[in-house]
């Protein structure tokens, strides 16, 4: 199976003059996606520093990528209906341009979600204790997005579907951190803390944004590899599922 970001004809023709104008655009194309879900991880990994540590500066750091990542994806956007337009692609081409098109959106979503979470550096008072979910979460997140990069550069069917079962974990963490602030807010039933705890749930549920991006985008590597769509299926064959 050809990689992704490898043209049809083989990773030593890849771009070269043997290849079509359509094959050196769609392999463009290709490497910009992961480029820009590159930059994206970064910024979500900087961003949980910026939160953990209340580092002000990271947090504008971060907010500043933001920038790139828009214009990336508008170019990225721009692109694909560009080769839709003049390269007429069909079959498996035309279906790499949906991928990228879903996944370039999610990825830009992912950059909202890393500096919504890095403008709670500045607004969390410390010192703090940091619920044991939030501290979870901040590190599965993460590490699935960079499984997620993985399982797209080389379109790895089980691997995606390993991602998408993964994200009933980060559902119940984000359950447990709920929990886990309410019962901050209690014990200690201050004003400041009122704050800190409804601004930690809320780290929590960017997390989980994020977490749900990652599945989207693992389920659109299985459709991309196999034409497969997934979406839903894992709940309506879950067994002992009630009917809604």
């Amino acid at each position: 199976m050809t990689r992704f970001g490898e043209s049809n004809q083989g990773g030593s023709q890849a771009g070269g003059r043997g290849a079509t104008q359509l094959e050196r655009r769609m392999l463009s194309l290709q490497r910009r996606l992961v480029r820009e879900a590159t930059m994206a991880t970064a910024m979500l990994e900087r961003s949980l520093e910026a939160l953990l540590n209340l580092d002000e500066v990271i947090e504008h750091e971060v907010r500043s990528r933001d920038d790139r990542v828009d214009a990336e994806e508008v170019a990225i956007e721009v692109e694909c209906f560009s080769i839709l337009t003049l390269e007429h692609p069909y079959a498996r081409d035309f279906r790499m341009i949906a991928f990228v098109l879903k996944t370039n959106a999610d990825v830009e979503r992912v950059a909202d979600h890393a500096c919504s979470i890095a403008k709670l550096a500045s607004r969390i008072e410390g010192p703090i204790e940091w619920p044991m979910a939030l501290r979870e979460l901040a590190q599965r997140v993460p590490v699935a997005c960079h499984k997620l990069l993985r399982a797209v550069v080389d379109q790895d069917v089980d691997a995606a579907r390993e991602l998408v079962r993964a994200d009933k974990t980060i559902d119940r963490l984000d359950k447990r951190l709920y929990e886990e602030a309410v019962e901050m807010m209690g014990k200690e039933p201050t004003e400041r803390m009122h704050r800190n705890g409804l601004y930690l749930y809320r780290a929590g549920r960017e997390l989980e944004r994020v977490g749900d991006l990652v599945a989207n985008i693992a389920e659109d590597i299985v459709f991309l590899a196999t034409g497969e769509i997934i979406r839903h299926t894992i709940k309506k064959n879950k067994p002992g599922r009630e009917a809604s």
